[in-house]
C-alpha cells in the first residue's frame, strides 16, 4: 500500500467506527427488548390477537422512546424527568431480560416434563412476568431505603496502639441525581452520626450533576460528625459535571478534599496518614490539574506511618501496592447493583465488594455503595454504610 492509499484508508476506518458503535448499540437494544417480547408475547403462547398486538405495540413504543429519553436525560440538555424515565426503563428491561432468559431454561424443563404449548409457553411467560415484577418492587425499596450498616474489622500491622479500634465510616456513590433524595440524604447522615465515627470518608461519585443542581441533596453532608477528620475524593461521575466545583463545595461543607494530597490524624500518640487521589478517569477528563497522582498524595508523608488511601475505583489498587499503602477504600462497583451485572463489573475491576488483599502489605475494601446510579433498583446487591474498625497487630 502506498502512502497515499494509507492516508485514504485511515479516514475510511475512522468513519466506520461510529457506524459500528451504532450497530452494536442497536443490536444490544434489540436483544434487551426482543427477548422479553418474544418470551412474554409471541413464543408459543397463542394469546388472543388483541393481546399480541397490544404487547407488541407497548414493547415497540418503549424501545423507540428509550434512546430519546436517555439522550435528553444524560446528553447536553440533562432533563431530570427524561433521565428518571429512561433510567427506570433501563433497569426494568434489564431485569425482565435476565429473567426471560432464565424463563427459557424453565421452558426446557417443561419440554422434558412433556408439557405442551400453549400451556408451556404461558407458564414461562407468567413466571417471567411475576418474578420480574416482584424483583423490581423489592429492588426499588432496596434502592430508596437508608442503607444498612456493614461492620468490618481490618487488621493493619503497622497501626500504632493508640489508634487500635479507630472507626472509619465509609460513604461512596451517593449519586445525588434526577430523583430528589434530600430526605434520604438526611437519613444517611443521621445513621452515620449514630456510629460515633473517628474518620468519615466519601470516596466519590457524590452526584450526577453540578453543585447548583444537587446542592439541596448534598447539604446534609455538612452535618456529618467525626472526631478526627471528614475526607472526600472525586469519582468518575464528578468528571461528567464539575469535579473542581464538588471539591470546593465539600470544603465549604467542612470536609477535607484530598485532591492528590494527605493529612495526618493522631490519637493517643499514634498517627495515621489519610491520603486521597483523583479518580482513574481524571487524566482524560479535560479538567486541568486533575489526574490520579499517588506520589503527590504521599509527598512528605512519614514512610514509617500506616497509610489509609481513598481512591474511587478498586483497580487503582495496583498503584496503591506500588506506593506501600496499607488500606485502600473504594466504591464504584455498586456490588453490581442489579444482578447479574456484577459479572460484567468483575471484567473491569479486581473485586466487586468486600475486603481483599493485594501484595504483601496492601488491603482493599470495596463498598457496594451508599446510593445507586441511574435505575432506581438494587437487586441482590444491597447498599451499605460501612464501619471499618482498624486493629493493630
Amino acid at each position: 500500500m502506498s502512502v497515499g492509499e494509507a492516508a485514504q484508508a485511515a479516514p475510511r476506518r475512522r468513519s466506520v467506527r461510529p457506524l459500528a458503535a451504532v450497530l452494536a448499540i442497536a443490536t444490544i437494544l434489540l436483544l434487551l427488548f426482543g427477548v422479553p417480547w418474544w418470551t412474554l408475547v409471541v413464543a408459543g403462547t397463542r394469546w388472543p390477537s388483541a393481546v399480541v398486538v397490544v404487547g407488541t405495540v407497548v414493547f415497540a413504543g418503549v424501545l423507540a422512546a428509550f434512546p430519546a429519553l436517555m439522550y435528553l436525560g444524560h446528553g447536553g440538555r440533562r432533563l431530570d424527568w427524561a433521565a428518571r424515565a429512561g433510567d427506570t426503563i433501563l433497569g426494568a428491561i434489564w431485569v425482565v431480560f435476565v429473567w426471560a432468559v432464565l424463563g427459557n431454561v424453565l421452558r426446557l424443563a417443561l419440554v422434558i416434563a412433556d408439557v405442551a404449548d400453549p400451556a408451556r409457553s404461558r407458564i414461562v411467560a407468567a413466571a417471567t412476568a411475576a418474578v420480574s415484577l416482584l424483583l423490581l418492587l423489592w429492588g426499588y425499596v432496596e434502592a430508596m431505603r437508608v442503607p444498612r450498616v456493614r461492620r468490618v474489622d481490618v487488621v493493619i500491622p503497622r497501626l500504632g496502639p493508640g489508634l487500635d479500634g479507630v472507626r472509619v465510616v465509609l460513604l461512596t456513590d451517593t449519586h445525588y441525581g434526577p430523583i430528589n433524595r434530600a430526605r434520604w440524604s438526611a437519613g444517611v447522615v443521621a445513621a452515620v452520626n449514630e456510629l460515633d465515627a473517628d474518620i468519615v470518608c466519601h470516596t466519590g461519585d457524590i452526584a450526577d450533576g453540578t453543585v447548583s443542581e444537587r446542592r439541596e441533596q448534598a447539604a446534609p453532608l455538612g452535618d456529618v460528625r467525626a472526631r478526627l477528620a471528614r475526607t472526600y475524593v472525586t469519582g468518575n461521575h464528578e468528571y461528567f459535571g464539575e469535579a473542581q466545583g464538588w471539591l470546593d463545595h465539600m470544603r465549604e461543607l467542612g470536609w477535607e478534599p484530598l485532591h492528590n494530597r494527605h493529612i495526618v490524624v493522631e490519637r493517643e500518640g499514634s498517627r495515621l496518614v489519610v491520603a486521597g487521589v483523583d479518580d482513574a478517569t481524571a487524566a482524560t477528563s479535560g479538567s486541568p490539574g486533575h489526574h490520579a497522582d499517588h506520589a503527590a498524595a504521599l509527598t512528605d508523608a512519614d514512610p514509617d506511618l500506616p497509610v489509609l488511601l481513598l481512591a474511587h475505583q478498586p483497580k487503582q489498587v495496583d498503584a496503591a501496592v506500588a506506593h506501600g499503602v496499607d488500606l485502600q477504600i473504594s466504591g464504584h462497583t455498586h456490588g453490581g447493583q442489579i444482578w447479574p451485572f456484577h459479572f460484567l463489573v468483575r471484567v473491569d475491576q479486581p473485586t466487586v465488594q468486600g475486603l481483599s488483599r493485594h501484595g504483601e502489605r496492601t488491603q482493599l475494601y470495596t463498598s457496594r455503595g451508599t446510593g445507586f446510579w441511574g435505575p432506581p433498583f438494587r437487586v441482590f446487591a444491597p447498599s451499605e454504610i460501612t464501619v471499618l474498625t482498624l486493629r493493630s497487630a
